[in-house]
């Protein structure tokens, strides 16, 4: 067994901050500082707050992904990643189904532009298939292939493209790995911790012990340490379940 400390640990967990103000995020980020690895400022709170909050997120020398998802035709999505990269965020992400140009243009212009600006290039990541849909979901609209199916051939076009890796479910991770090798980065959202049973809208998703001992690079966490009574103990109990995990692993 691996000894793996808190800080090692919770540099893997991505703290999801849905909320739905500036205020509501900033005092989220100041109890989690330190706590987390990275932030994720997804559509909600982007809308709600704008690029204020990232450079709020980043003075505090806390580092961000930003959640939102691109999926556009491939020069508005490239000009959207050289913005990403301007407001200086660690990790963003596009839609693997806008196709392999669309990455590739994404990818292109993001590390031309950090490379101009003398910055380290993002992580940028193409999302599967949302954790939210199952094999009936993707029947209803339209497509003949399952989950995991559609995620290998997603995956693969996104690797190919030069893209650093995928959000992909929990489900699909030993599979991810056995296909696309160590180096390709695996985030995993809509993780739960073990020891809660709450239901919600997330249909293929596993613990965060269960993520991470699969192989998951990231988790991330949104809920189940927002909506704690305590969400620092919330945050601690998840940040135990990753050194768990990853002292668990046979690689």
């Amino acid at each position: 067994m691996k000894n793996i400390s808190s800080k090692q640990a919770s540099e893997r967990l991505i703290f999801a901050l849905d909320a739905q103000s500036y205020d509501d995020a900033l005092s989220l980020v100041e109890l989690l500082s330190g706590h987390v690895g990275m932030f994720k400022v997804g559509k909600e709170l982007f809308t709600a707050a704008g690029p204020e909050i990232i450079r709020c997120i980043k003075e505090k020398s806390q580092k961000v992904f930003l959640d939102l998802k691109f999926h556009d035709i491939p020069n508005t999505v490239a000009r959207a990643a050289e913005a990403a990269v301007k407001m200086n965020v660690d990790m963003f992400n596009v839609h693997a189904s806008g196709g392999s140009r669309m990455i590739q243009e994404a990818v292109s212009a993001a590390w031309n532009c950090a490379d101009k600006l003398g910055q380290t290039r993002p992580v940028l990541l193409a999302v599967t298939v949302l954790t939210s849909l199952n094999n009936e979901d993707l029947k209803e609209i339209g497509f003949q292939k399952s989950t995991s199916e559609l995620v290998r051939h997603l995956a693969g076009l996104t690797k190919a493209a030069g893209a650093s890796g995928v959000v992909a479910s929990a489900q699909d991770i030993r599979m991810l790995r056995e296909n696309f090798g160590d180096d390709f980065v695996i985030v995993t959202p809509g993780i739960r911790s073990a020891a809660e049973a709450k239901k919600d809208d997330q249909k293929r998703t596993l613990s965060a012990y269960e993520a991470v001992a699969a192989g998951a690079d990231y988790i991330v966490v949104g809920r189940p340490i927002r909506m704690a009574p305590n969400p620092l103990d919330a945050c601690r109990l998840i940040v135990q379940e990753i050194a768990e995990g990853l002292s668990a692993r046979s690689f």
